[in-house]
């Protein structure tokens, strides 16, 4: 029988957890300053009159009225974008595995921050914030540009597939991992539409990869996972219903970009989908009403999309479809971790 063996130092470990803990710690204390300046200054998300899957989003209109005339502040996503990337910087600084994720982290985030000024300020109204084709444009550099560094400085050329070990792909490498980090990025974006909902859902993600990370002997990517891990624990602990602040575009593109990342790093693609099921789900019901009210004449599969807003049109209150989507993203968490065990052949 095959025995899977970690040969991971107490002092490594005592590493990753301390890092674990500084950002969760790092991200409290921030927290106030943000929460002063974004009160003050009135950073209110406006809410999208658009629906995902075109059309008026007259449902979620319905569902979120009373929250959003409760006035609730975005771009909180600042405050662990923030934290991760000082106790990163500070301490866990690795050119091989640590500087792509940041840097994606880094650069996403720059450009959800403008994005979520933009929601402030009321600019292009219809659809809160930037142009959905100017971001796809802009997250596609970032994610070439990741794909570019990933060739070239680090010399990935091929992917690990079960059953066919390594497939050599070249520099086909580069429009491969733009695919999964901006399909990555935007499913994660998609999936942050509850209080709570997006920040528990990478919590499972972050931990199952910092598993994976620690199994691959890459300790220092294991400890920026973790890293994430306590800085969105921090922010979840504010974010749930009914939440404080929302992590806006900086956040979920920042953090779904760096998933995306960790997953080409870590050579685990295939798995990806499993880990991220609800995200997949998510940005699947989107695809699905989209497509029915183009071929279906205006008709929709779901009453409303991202699929988290169907399960509330249908009576479901906030916190249950949340909490169900958290207890599925950590079962499919589970169900990746396996499959990935069964295809290292350990």
């Amino acid at each position: 029988m095959n025995m899977l063996y970690i040969g991971i130092s107490t002092s490594n470990l005592i590493h990753i957890f301390l890092l674990a803990f500084a950002s969760f710690a790092m991200t409290m204390a921030i927290t106030p300053l943000y929460t002063t300046a974004a009160y003050k200054y009135e950073w209110w998300k406006k809410a999208r009159t658009e629906a995902w899957s075109g059309g008026a989003a007259t449902v979620y209109a319905k569902l979120h009225a009373a929250k959003h005339r409760r006035n609730i502040p975005t771009m909180a996503g600042l405050i662990f974008v923030a934290s991760i990337t000082i106790v990163t910087l500070s301490a866990n600084l690795n050119r091989n595995q640590t500087w792509l994720p940041l840097a994606g982290l880094v650069a996403a985030g720059a450009i959800g921050l403008v994005d979520d000024i933009m929601n402030v300020r009321g600019i292009n109204a219809k659809i809160a914030g930037m142009k959905s084709s100017v971001k796809f444009a802009l997250y596609s550099i970032v994610a070439v540009a990741g794909g570019f560094w990933f060739y070239d400085k680090l010399g990935v050329t091929s992917i690990h597939l079960p059953g066919i070990d390594n497939l050599h792909i070249g520099i086909f490498i580069i429009p491969l991992f733009w695919l999964v980090v901006t399909a990555t990025a935007n499913a994660v974006n998609i999936s942050d539409g509850l209080d709570g909902l997006a920040g528990g859902l990478l919590v499972s993600s972050f931990t199952v990869y910092a598993l994976i990370c620690t199994i691959q002997s890459k300790y220092a990517l294991a400890a920026f996972c973790l890293t994430v891990v306590g800085a969105l624990l921090s922010y979840t602990w504010f974010n749930i219903f009914p939440a404080r602040f929302f992590m806006g575009d900086i956040g979920s593109f920042a953090i779904g970009t760096a998933l995306g990342i960790i997953a080409m790093q870590t050579n685990t693609i295939y798995v990806l989908p499993i880990i991220g099921a609800v995200y997949v789900m998510e940005t699947g019901s989107v695809i699905i009403n989209r497509l029915s009210r183009k071929f279906r004449h205006g008709k929709k599969v779901f009453l409303s999309s991202p699929i988290h807003h169907h399960f509330e049109a249908i009576g479901w209150p906030e916190t249950k479809v949340t909490m169900r989507f958290w207890i599925l993203g950590q079962v499919a968490g589970v169900l990746g971790l396996i499959v990935y065990l069964l295809g290292t052949g350990v």
